[in-house]
């Protein structure tokens, strides 16, 4: 089987392309990318990688002639300062890969969607549940336009796949740096590896489930396997609470009121301290806890990962400082130490002293983190 995956070197292909390497890869696999990893580096080695910006996509039918399927992961979080280039990436560029295959008459198209098309919601939702997602929010807001513009493909065989957040080890410092840098993220490091963050501020109606990569990857080769279509919600079956979470970053958990969370992160965010907007915060306050009763029933996910276990992963590999080796994972590339980037990974502003906001920056990093790690939801 010949399968072509757009982003195939950020958090998701990684484990896509690790857990095809540890099945005895058996398939010719196209990596799509707009800066490829190290070819010789595992897991990338199992690919043949071509060059392709998704503001620029002419090239994709070419790329996906003769494929057998198109999994499409390629999605930009930042710079969230700039939702026009991101529309460009995200709703446009998503919109060309489908052109393209249809064109070069693939199959079978697998697309990462997310939790965050889902309108709010008390009760843990299914598949069927309304996909209006949260309008303060441009990440839901695209990955909603997207869901919308696979309506006018009913000729392809899609299947989507709906995961919550989604970890590994290998992607703890460039997720930390692309939602915490350029100040908060050093400081959270030297305080996680000294073992001296007694407490953290978390927001109080947090409760979470997460998701592995390996685990998101055994259900998309379930669904290449068996050809399957439609939506999949992914996530642990496990909910973690404030406490929970705290005692996976070894500190104890302080409740924080939601507003007064939000009110840091608007603060930082202005600030340019951080890159996690209000907007995103609001996504974390109110996104639902996901249903996967029907991955577990259509595609056999059963996952190997406990949200425990994926919050202790993230954690213990942001404080060991553990950085992929594919620009898309590389804190170095999202400047985590607050050097200047590239615009198409992070929008950091001019150079600032930020030795007034440390502290600050501290205790509110604590509660960005803790919405970082996973999609909250008010307690009912």
């Amino acid at each position: 089987m010949k399968i072509v995956i757009t982003g195939a070197s950020g958090n998701i292909g990684t484990g896509l392309l690790r857990r095809l390497a540890e099945g005895g890869q058996r398939h010719e696999i196209v990596g799509v990318c707009r800066r490829p990893p190290p070819p010789s580096a595992p897991p990338y080695h199992i690919a043949r990688w071509e060059a392709v910006d998704l503001t620029a996509p002419e090239r994709l039918s070419e790329v996906f002639e003769g494929a057998d399927a198109v999994v499409h992961l390629a999605w930009a979080v930042q710079p969230i300062r700039d939702e026009d280039w991101l529309h460009a990436v995200n709703v446009e560029g998503s919109r060309a890969v489908f052109e393209a295959a249809r064109r070069a008459g693939v199959p079978h198209v697998v697309y990462a969607s997310s939790v965050g098309v889902y309108a709010p919601s008390a009760l843990p939702v299914d598949e069927s549940s309304p996909t209006t997602g949260v309008p303060s929010s441009v990440y839901s807001r695209h990955k909603v336009a997207v869901e919308q513009e696979l309506r006018g493909f009913g000729d392809l065989d899609v299947a989507v796949i709906r995961p919550t957040l989604i970890t590994q080890r290998v992607a703890s410092a460039g997720i930390a740096a692309l939602y915490l840098r350029p100040l908060v993220t050093p400081l959270l490091l030297r305080l996680g590896r000294s073992k001296a963050v007694p407490v953290l501020p978390i927001p109080s109606g947090l409760k979470l489930r997460l998701v592995h990569a390996d685990d998101v990857a055994d259900a998309i080769i379930a669904i290449l396997d068996k050809r399957a279509t439609g939506a999949f919600n992914l996530a642990a079956e496990d909910t973690l609470d404030r406490a929970a979470l705290a005692d996976a970053m070894h500190a104890k958990a302080i409740p924080v009121p939601d507003f007064l969370a939000k009110a840091a992160v608007a603060v930082l965010w202005r600030a340019r301290v951080i890159g996690t907007s209000p907007g995103w915060f609001d996504l974390a306050a109110v996104s639902p806890l996901l249903d996967a009763s029907r991955a577990r029933r259509e595609l056999g996910f059963a996952p190997k990962h406990s949200s425990a276990d994926c919050a202790r992963e993230q954690v213990e590999g942001l404080c060991a400082g553990v950085r992929g080796t594919s620009p898309a994972l590389s804190a170095d590339r999202l400047g985590g130490s607050g050097e200047q980037v590239d615009r198409s990974t992070v929008d950091v502003g001019p150079r600032r002293d930020y030795r007034g906001l440390r502290r600050f920056a501290l205790a509110a990093g604590g509660v960005v983190l803790a919405g970082m790690l996973g999609r909250s939801r008010r307690a009912g």
